[in-house]
């Protein structure tokens, strides 16, 4: 894999070099950047600072209620209407406070700190998909680069190709019609070098969306090499950001199971009042105390248990299903990534420096006068495609080795 990247990467050394590195922009710089101005990412911080801000107030005691009114008023008989007539009329104001019981109250803590472990998951899910999304467009702007920078030697070795061509024609070998071979393949490599342009700068746009301006400055340095270890990503499976998400959304959903539960218990309240009646009464003080019933659970209580703990388990099954999908997708990407190292390898030990060799051959028949000019054509157009190639597959396995790091890798936070 480094190899390879040594090879991409020497015909790019001189396009890179002209800038500052001041400017440039590095692998790990594109991250840091894109986690600085990230609105998704802000917008989860809020989440958490919402939530943490919602949980200091989850178990306390409701506000007291003030009590204000009047006692044993008459309406009819010969005091009807007065206040201060009848020993029993008092005007009253007090206070009372509702005390719900203990294991709601700790149930309702537990709700809102699972609200913030919640709102931590979405977020870390958050984080590592700008990391993932910004390290894949940085590694697709930096391998479209790279095929791009080996152009410019291409355009090279057809311009010395030409020379040999008019050579060749002017020691009286080869047919006129010769001299358009290497116009011709000019035009070709003029076709790619195009359709390279446009790769680049959709690869650019794609990273200006997570960096801004920083992806116009140009790169610096080359791609990290993630390790692929099969036997470590399968262990590390279930810290994939997905599944831990599941569980944070699991712990939410137990508490808010045992908050329901919490309902079958009593609920108390606690009054105390002053009343003040006419001069030649006394004011009397009151203490009261008002326990909550739950005598029909079955239509109160027990349908919302239900729900809460349906909700529960149909958390944990969606967190199974989607253990599966990701074993499968992650068994399929190892076999993937196996595959592109072997074609990797492949085209490096064998039809790369076959291909070059086929060059030299045709070319020296052809300075020979033993073989055509189409048979030198054909032989540089595969060199080219075989070349393209390469860098093709070894882009696809950094891609996917940075998605298998990112999704399973042991340092992904």
């Amino acid at each position: 894999m480094k190899s390879c990247f040594r090879y991409l990467g020497a015909s790019a050394l001189l396009v890179f070099s002209v800038r500052a590195p001041a400017e440039a922009l590095s692998f790990s710089q594109a991250l840091q950047t894109a986690e600085q101005r990230s609105a998704i990412l802000d917008a989860s911080q809020l989440s958490i600072d919402a939530a943490r801000a919602a949980a200091i107030p989850a178990d306390t005691l409701p506000d007291p209620k003030l009590v204000a009114g009047i006692d044993n008023f008459p309406v009819s008989g010969p005091e009807a209407g007065a206040l201060q007539r009848d020993f029993m009329t008092m005007q009253k104001i007090g206070v009372m406070q509702e005390i719900p019981n203990s294991t709601k109250r700790r149930a309702r803590a537990a709700v809102a700190a699972a609200t913030i472990g919640v709102a931590a998951a979405d977020r870390r899910v958050a984080r590592l998909g700008v990391q993932r999304d910004t390290a894949l467009a940085w590694i697709d702007l930096y391998y479209s680069q790279q095929k791009q920078a080996q152009f410019i030697d291409w355009q090279r070795e057809n311009a010395l190709f030409a020379d040999a061509v008019v050579a060749q024609l002017a020691a009286g070998r080869g047919m006129t019609a010769d001299a358009l071979g290497p116009r011709q393949e000019a035009v070709q490599l003029a076709d790619q070098q195009d359709e390279l342009e446009r790769d680049v700068a959709r690869a650019r746009a794609t990273l200006r969306a997570f960096v801004g301006a920083d992806a116009d400055e140009g790169l610096q340095g080359g791609p990290p090499d993630f390790p692929i270890d099969p036997q470590m990503l399968q262990r590390h499976l279930a810290h994939h950001p997905e599944l831990l998400s599941f569980d944070a959304g699991a712990d939410k959903a137990k508490a808010e199971l045992a908050e329901a539960r919490s309902a079958k218990r009593s609920d108390w309240a606690v009054e105390l009042d002053y009343a003040r009646r006419a001069p030649q009464f006394g004011n009397m003080v009151s203490l009261q105390f008002t326990v909550d019933l739950p005598l029909w659970p079955s239509s109160r209580q027990d349908p919302l248990i239900s729900a809460k703990n349906d909700a529960l388990h149909r958390i944990e099954a969606e967190r199974e299903a989607t253990l599966r999908e990701h074993q499968s997708e992650l068994e399929a990407q190892l076999a993937d990534y196996a595959s592109l190292a072997r074609q990797v390898d492949r085209a490096q030990r064998i039809a790369l420096p076959l291909a070059d060799q086929k060059v030299s051959l045709q070319m020296a028949s052809y300075q020979a006068g033993k073989g055509d000019l189409a048979a030198v054509l054909l032989a540089r157009r595969e060199r080219i495609e075989q070349r393209l190639r390469l860098g093709e597959l070894v882009r696809q396995q950094a891609l996917l080795a940075t998605r298998l790091h990112f999704a399973y890798g042991e340092d992904a936070p």
